[in-house]
């Protein structure tokens, strides 16, 4: 079985890391041959390419698969992609990402692949963005949709709206979780050192937030019900994860807030430090309106930290209210409020939520049973029709 995935960037991210595991694991499958195919990677997010190509002939860079429109590079990457497919003569080409979603199918359709299989990681289209950016988006993905055998989701949220954009039928999808290697956050602990390298006292209370200093990331809405939550609260510490083009900008505004001290900025860390510094939570936040499912929920929670999200795509398949946190409607601060005042209150709650939260991700988000999963797709969509008697 000879396997291409194609994915626009290898920065530090969620789709990215599902995408390289998938590689990786499907990469130690006997008789699977797979090849994964990227753009070139830029921004301050940092990149998965040493990890790729740390493992001989498995990584392709492609230097016209770039991330903004650009018809020049679009079609150059796209020829040069159908050209790549008939030498290497995929089985199944599997793509990933707005840009490479779109090119890469194409161009499979274009070299005759006989699978094409694309994952939806997050929405591409919808009320984020203008109606302009909405009509074109989503008329590309019902392009690109016409030429896909089969599509994977990472929540069935992903799948709903693509159906309602009437972008396939519904045996089209399956959802597949998307899978992490589950030990270093079982095994996380509050490090008390670690809180020292960061400031934070052994007594503060700490709320974290894993994600790029970007737009759509909701780091404005904590903004607004920290300060109150800090005078509730004056242990209270915000762990912001994570690095990006605003940081300036919220750096300015939370000391014109006078809360700048309470907030701590890591910076950009590799993905390997992220399970020791969830484990110096005590709960995570998370406010993104556009994001497939979010891989900081299930981490936290496989750490046994509670989880306060808003109700943005697919987040409510993983933050259970009363379960494992608290799901609140998009952009309601006073609900934000009041859960994570809670949270900061009681530590019997936080303690059984992160119990049930930890249970709930070990039976679902393994990275072995999302290769597995995945794999085993691969095979029923290979397998021949079955003769008419």
């Amino acid at each position: 079985m000879r396997v291409e995935h194609i994915i626009t960037r290898l920065i530090v991210g969620g789709a990215q890391e599902n995408t390289l595991s998938t590689v990786l694991g499907l990469h130690d499958i006997p008789g699977v041959e797979v090849r994964l195919v990227s753009g070139p990677t830029t921004g301050p997010e940092g990149t998965l390419e040493p990890q790729a190509r740390a493992v001989e002939g498995l990584f392709h860079l492609e230097p016209h698969l770039v991330r903004p429109v650009s018809p020049w590079h679009d079609f150059r990457a796209l020829f040069s992609l159908a050209q790549r497919f008939r030498k290497t003569r995929p089985d199944i080409v599997h793509t990933h990402s707005g840009k490479a979603g779109l090119v890469g199918r194409l161009a499979a359709r274009m070299a005759r692949v006989p699978c094409v299989i694309h994952t939806i990681h997050g929405p591409s289209f919808g009320d984020f963005q203008g109606r302009g950016a909405n009509f074109l988006f989503k008329n590309a993905e019902r392009l690109a949709g016409r030429f896909t055998h089969h599509f994977i989701v990472v929540a069935n949220a992903m799948r709903d709206q693509y159906l309602r954009a009437g972008i396939g039928s519904p045996e089209l999808y399956s959802r597949v979780f998307s899978g992490f290697n589950l030990k270093p956050y079982l095994e996380a602990r509050n490090d008390l050192n670690l809180r020292a390298k960061y400031g934070i006292r052994p007594e503060d209370v700490v709320i974290g937030k894993i994600a790029r200093l970007f737009y759509l990331k909701g780091h404005d809405d904590l903004f607004a019900v920290a300060p109150k939550l800090i005078e509730s609260e004056p242990r209270l510490k915000f762990l912001l994860v994570g690095d990006g083009i605003l940081r300036g900008e919220f750096e300015e505004k939370l000391s014109s807030l006078g809360i700048r001290d309470h907030f701590v900025f890591t910076g950009l860390v590799p993905p390997s430090q992220i399970p020791a510094l969830t484990g110096i939570m005590d709960a995570l936040v998370h406010l993104s309106r556009r994001e497939g499912l979010p891989r900081a929920l299930p981490q936290a929670l496989a750490a046994g930290k509670p989880v306060v999200a808003f109700d943005c795509d697919g987040a409510r398949e993983v933050c259970i209210s009363g379960e494992t946190g608290f799901l609140i409607p998009p952009g309601d601060l006073g609900q934000l409020s009041s859960s994570l005042r809670a949270l900061l209150k009681e530590g019997d709650l936080r303690c059984r939520l992160g119990s049930q939260g930890r249970d709930f991700v070990k039976e679902r988000f393994s990275e072995e049973k999302m290769v597995s999963d995945i794999y085993r797709l691969y095979q029923n969509l290979l397998k021949p029709p079955a003769r008419q008697i």
